[in-house]
Order: structure tokens, then sequence, then C-alpha cells
């Protein structure tokens, strides 16, 4: 199998083999994309990000294995040019969470279960929507499609300081009473969730 890397310098040779760095990094580049701007959009960019990627493979650094950082990090500057596409995204994103509908067909507990699971859920969809747009995409990064701070940082173009900096302040403003540093510690110290 060959590595990223391999495929882009044969590429230049055979541009017909860029198809399978597509094949593979297509459905996190339009995950990525979709997360960000919404569905109609993230087409847009998926196509943007493959043909930019293609027309500058000559200068993708052939020492890197994966080219995942490298593309997202062009998607991530192609999402820039469609901010308010995001702002309406994450507006009409936080104001669909009030019109779902609670079943009790569960019993009183379930429903005041799921009641105060929603309430976490659209509070913290609140938070992430509040966050500014370089902390929310240096989060979505490193969490939902689990790079490293090094790729992070590689992907947006910024020292891994700056990843590590934007990271903490995002889990003050995501956690602020600090309920997922406790379970952290918990889970270091071998002790079982759960306990009292």
């Amino acid at each position: 199998m060959s590595t990223d890397s391999e495929i882009i310098q044969r590429s230049l040779d055979q541009p017909a083999a860029f198809a399978e760095l597509f094949d593979r990094h297509a459905r996190s580049v339009n995950a990525f994309a979709t997360y960000r701007v919404g569905r109609a959009a993230a087409e847009d960019i998926l196509s943007e990000t493959f043909l930019t990627a293609f027309r500058r493979r000559a200068d993708f650094d052939l020492a890197a294995e994966s080219s995942a950082p490298w593309l997202l990090g062009i998607a991530a500057r192609l999402i820039r040019r469609h901010r308010a596409v995001e702002a309406r995204h994450w507006r009409s994103f936080v104001a669909s969470m009030g019109s779902e509908e609670i079943s009790s067909a569960g019993g009183v507990d379930e429903a005041l279960a799921r009641v105060d699971a929603e309430r976490e859920v659209a509070a913290l969809r609140m938070r992430i929507a509040a966050l500014g747009p370089k902390d929310r995409e240096t989060l979505l990064l490193y969490a939902w499609h689990g790079l490293s701070y090094d790729e992070v940082a590689e992907a947006l173009g910024v020292p891994v300081g700056t990843v590590r900096s934007r990271l903490h302040r995002v889990r003050r403003r995501l956690d602020p009473d600090r309920r997922i540093e406790a379970f952290e510690k918990k889970q270091q110290k071998g002790e079982s969730v759960g306990r009292v």
C-alpha cells in the first residue's frame, strides 16, 4: 500500500494517480466541511480542496507520509471564505434544538433524564457556536477529526503552542466547572467512574 506522499509523487508524472488520494481522504474532508459550513457548501469545499491540492501537489512536503493535515489545512482556508454561510449554519443549528419534542413513553424518570441531557447538549452547542472561528476550527480538527496537536498546527499553519493555547481556552469555555478535568484525574488514578 502506497503512502500519500508516494501517491502525490507518482501523480506528478501520472496525474490520474491523484484519484487514489481523493478516494482515501474525500470522506474526511467532506465531513469536516459539512460540519463547518453545511452540506450544500461542503460539496464546493470538497471539490475546491482537491482541485487546489492537485494544482499544488508539487509543493507537498514529501517527507510527510499522510496528506490529511495538508488537505484539511486547504479545506480550512477555503472554509474561511464561507464565513457568512458558517454563521447561518450555527444559528440554525442552535435554533433547531428548541423545536424537538420529548416523549414520555419511557417513564417520568427517563423523560427527566432526557430533558437534562438535552439541556446539557443544547448548552454545549451554544458554547461551541459562541467560540471564535479559530478556536472552533482548532477544536473540530482536534476532537472531531482526531488530529494530533502537531497535525492541527500543520493544517492551520500555526505553531504548536498556538494550538495548545487555543485548546486550553476552549476547555475553559466549554467546561467552566472543570468536570472534564475531574473525570480525567479520576481515570488516571484508576478510580471507577460513577462512584460517589
